[in-house]
């Protein structure tokens, strides 16, 4: 009888040092699942930081010119705009006075295509 519960006793712990190797198993399993997941992530970020750059490459490359064409034509529109406002203030005296002078001075005579009926 003790031989039959010297043998029940061993498969008790066989089977318990088998759940605990199932366990463990278990366990590397899961760490190798989340370790592959954090590697993959960190692969998907990797080549997303990669294309991010190669698009913004491009797009500076292609908006570039239009950039800078950009900077030119508000240059130029300043440029133009300082030249307008010289030009009006070296003029402005002259053009009002002779404004002025057209309004105030009236000469009073008939136009041209008048014609007399009579």
């Amino acid at each position: 009888m003790a031989s039959q519960s010297q043998g029940i006793q061993q498969l008790l712990q066989a089977e318990k040092r088998a759940a605990e190797k199932v366990a463990e198993a278990r366990k590397r399993k899961n760490r190798r699942l989340k370790q592959a997941k954090e590697e993959a992530q960190a692969e998907i970020e990797q080549y997303r930081t990669q294309r991010e750059k190669e698009f913004k490459t491009k797009e500076a490359a292609a908006l570039g010119s239009h950039g800078n064409s950009a900077v030119e034509v508000d240059k130029e529109t300043v440029g133009k705009m300082g030249s307008i406002q010289t030009s009006y203030q070296r003029n402005r005296e002259g053009v009002l006075g002779n404004l002025l002078k057209m309004v105030c001075d009236i000469k009073p005579e008939i136009h041209a295509n008048y014609r007399f009926s009579g």
